[in-house]
């Protein structure tokens, strides 16, 4: 007999492994100043169940971010 699963959504939250949060770590780090857009996008993601189109405001910031980036580097 299956247990009863709590309603909290579509899809159940699975914790991250910790390989993968201490990547994430990582990825954040280099993303220096924009790591807070990115952030921003991963919560939005998680928000919306992953919807890339409700989260396009993050998505764009996070671009525009990463452009200047590689403007500041010169190339």
């Amino acid at each position: 007999m299956a247990e009863p699963v709590k309603q909290t959504g579509p899809s159940q939250q699975q914790p991250l492994h910790q390989s993968d949060a201490d990547e994430d770590d990582d990825n954040v780090k280099q993303l220096k100043q924009c790591s807070s857009l990115y952030l921003s996008l991963q919560e939005c993601l998680v928000d919306s169940n992953r919807n890339w189109k409700s989260c396009q405001k993050e998505v764009q910031a996070l671009k525009a971010c990463n452009e200047r980036m590689k403007n500041d580097r010169g190339g």
